[in-house]
C-alpha cells in the first residue's frame, strides 16, 4: 500500500502533532508499507539543517525525518515554501529532502491508496 503523509505544522509549535506524524510513518515503514513524506507550509524546516529542536522538547524531529530517509521513505519539500515559509527561509534542504512542485505533490496524490495530513 502507498501512503502520502503530508505536513504542513511548524515542526516545534509546542504540541506532538509532527512527532507522532513521523511516529506513523516509522511505525508505517517498518510494517512494510509504502510511505512517502510531502512537507508544506511551515513544516519545511523540519528538512533544513538549521532547525534544531528546543531545549524543553525532548525530540530530534529533523533526525527523526533522516532517519526515515535513510529507511528508504521518499521526502519531498515545496521548493515555493523554501522562500515563503519556516522560521529558516531561504535556507536550503539537506541532502535527502529533494525540493519539490506543487505537479509532483498532485502526481502523488493521485498516485496513493492513502493520504493523511498533519
Amino acid at each position: 500500500m502507498k501512503i502520502l503523509i503530508i505536513f504542513n505544522r511548524e515542526p516545534y509549535d509546542n504540541t506532538d502533532v509532527t512527532w507522532n506524524g513521523l511516529r506513523l510513518a516509522k511505525t508505517l515503514r517498518e510494517s512494510g508499507q509504502e510511505v512517502r513524506i510531502f512537507l508544506m507550509n511551515d513544516s519545511v524546516d523540519m528538512a533544513r539543517d538549521a532547525c534544531k529542536a528546543p531545549a524543553n522538547y525532548d525530540q530530534d524531529l529533523t533526525q527523526m525525518l533522516k532517519d526515515l530517509i535513510a529507511n528508504g521513505v521518499q521526502v519531498k519539500v515545496c521548493g515555493t515554501c523554501m522562500a515563503r515559509c519556516g522560521i529558516y527561509k531561504n535556507q536550503p534542504y539537506f541532502d535527502g529532502a529533494k525540493k519539490s512542485t506543487m505537479g509532483e505533490l498532485a502526481d502523488w496524490v493521485v498516485d496513493s491508496d492513502k493520504i493523511l495530513t498533519f
